[in-house]
């Protein structure tokens, strides 16, 4: 048996990013929490209590970010990795909850519309605008390979959404009396948090049950493996995430001769981290014969 570890280029540094947001975002909490109690708007403080959850969402993706970069121990082997996979499900979990409080909140207030001024509203969803999408802008390039990224750029992402609609919503009302409105874009707001949520939530609950990562095609990387010269069969093909950024691989290989076993576990290195994104790569080999009964039984 064989093991090889590739060293993957480590990934951005995202703490100056997530010092940024965190600091913004609590700045913003206060502002429009208060302007939207002492206005009476719903769709402020629904957002503000989103914003909240937001600043957690951050905080729980930064610590997750922080923890993954540490060394492997006697009791965790693989290191804590595998919080940052832990990070995104629960990032998808808060936002549901802050989903259900503001549908229950909106509902409520359709049925007791009450006046809010729409300057307010406008002015502080506004910096909403600015804030949440320059938060939302400093995870953009990171959120593509990494799935805890990806969670703190939604929550960011939706906000900025989130936020234009308060703006649109707010002077509609400066000309009409449709204060039903404003609770009617809460319901918007927890629609598309709902939306961008949904697909991060399966993501995380697929790799914490060490699912194929969903870059990597597992019969592909089969075929690829058959193809080496010597290879007559393969088994016990397992791949699954160490993290959100990071993925491991064991397998069993029978070859047709002994020879040259070294380089040829180079090769099969060379071949999973250079093509399928892999970094962790455990290699048994076994001898066998090539026979007419030769069969793979890959899992």
């Amino acid at each position: 048996m064989a093991h090889v570890h590739s060293h993957p280029t480590p990934p951005p540094d995202h703490t100056a990013a997530f010092k940024w947001g965190i600091g913004l975002n609590a700045a913003f909490i206060i502002i429009e929490g208060a302007v939207g109690l002492t206005m009476g708007s719903l769709a402020l403080v629904a957002d503000a209590g989103h914003n909240l959850s937001d600043v957690l969402g951050l905080a729980i993706s930064w610590a997750a970010m922080a923890l993954s970069q540490r060394a492997a121990t006697k009791k965790f082997t693989y290191g804590y990795k595998r919080s940052s996979i832990l990070a995104a499900l629960l990032n998808a979990m808060i936002l549901l909850v802050a989903i259900g409080g503001i549908i229950i909140e909106a509902l409520q207030r359709i049925q007791h519309p009450a006046a809010v001024s729409g300057w307010s509203v406008i002015i502080v969803a506004a910096v909403g605008v600015v804030i949440n999408g320059v938060t939302a802008f400093l995870f953009l390039s990171g959120q593509k390979h990494d799935l805890n990224i990806r969670g703190a750029f939604l929550h960011m992402a939706a906000d900025t959404a989130v936020s234009v609609g308060v703006v649109i919503a707010g002077f509609i009302m400066l000309y009409t009396d449709w204060y039903w409105l404003d609770p009617t874009i809460s319901l918007v707001i927890a629609v598309i948090i709902l939306i961008s949520t949904w697909q991060l939530l399966m993501d995380a609950a697929r790799l914490s049950l060490d699912a194929v990562p969903k870059n990597i095609d597992l019969d592909k990387v089969r075929q690829s493996l058959l193809a080496i010269p010597s290879v007559i069969e393969i088994h016990d093909l397992h791949i699954w995430p160490m993290s959100t950024t990071e993925n491991a691989c064991s397998v069993h290989l029978v070859r047709n001769t002994m020879a040259d076993n070294n380089e040829f576990l180079e090769r099969c290195d060379r071949l999973l981290t250079s093509q399928y994104d892999i970094c962790h790569v455990t290699t048994q080999v076994e001898l066998g014969r090539l026979t007419d009964e030769s069969t793979d039984h890959s899992v």
